[in-house]
């Protein structure tokens, strides 16, 4: 019984693998008869190919997403990652029902949400610093992964303003493990009051699949439980 029962966890798993493999192929399928439009722009050393599935989609919208990653990827290439991908694919995908995700060099985005959103294209910012990161190591906690990313269109965001995305009020129940927004907020509060280049450092760990938990303490002289409850009692930034 006790080796039936391995055989089938061993089935399942590959099972698990093979289905993950396909999700990934087919999300970094780059061509499809669904292909609307398909526009390349070569700047700035980068290549962009933007691909869009949606008839709805406003030409007006593409043409700002465009100007915002040649305006954003070369800069946080610059700060990042210099080695980063040098093509980049963005694919308009109704399939796709978030708002915008990204895995290798292909970002997907939403068309309902750009449509309802037409000035949030620093989604783009957002999701092309994942690209920038090139995490490829599990160990890397998401909040990290995607404090970051906000931290960067924070710095960077070319219509956050108008967009009305800002970075939100510290409130007590929040956590540092929120991700997003809430975490780039605490790690300005951290390089403002701890180490200036602390993101870049974190980065850098998190590539070089260097980083633990030990990384906070090494950086500031405290745990990351304890930078937000200092955080807490003092959280301007």
């Amino acid at each position: 019984m006790l080796g039936k029962i391995k055989k089938l966890s061993l089935v399942l798993i590959l099972v698990a693998f093979a289905c993950l493999g396909k999700a990934q192929q087919k999300w970094n399928t780059t061509y499809s008869k669904n292909d609307l439009s398909r526009k390349t722009v070569t700047k700035k050393g980068y290549k962009l190919t933007f691909v869009n599935k949606d008839a709805s989609f406003p030409t007006q919208t593409e043409e700002h997403m465009i100007e915002t990653f040649f305006e954003v990827y070369p800069k946080e290439a610059k700060e990042y990652n210099k080695n980063t991908s040098k093509e980049v694919f963005i694919i308009i995908d109704p399939d796709y029902k978030g708002v915008a995700a990204t895995s290798g060099h292909v970002v997907r985005v939403n068309p309902e949400w750009m449509i309802k959103h037409p000035q949030d294209v620093d989604v783009v910012t957002h999701e092309v610093m994942h690209i920038v990161q090139g995490y490829t190591w599990n160990e890397v906690p998401g909040w990290v992964t995607e404090g970051i990313a906000d931290f960067v269109r924070n710095e960077y965001g070319v219509n956050n303003q108008v967009a009305d995305w800002t970075l939100p009020r510290y409130n007590a129940r929040q956590n540092y493990t929120d991700a997003y927004r809430v975490t780039a907020r605490f790690f300005i509060w951290i390089e403002k009051n701890y180490d200036k280049n602390l993101v870049k450092e974190l980065n850098s760990a998190a590539r070089d699949k260097t980083y633990t938990k030990e990384f906070w303490k090494d950086k500031t002289g405290k745990t990351v439980d304890e930078l937000w409850q200092l955080y807490g009692e003092n959280p301007s930034i």
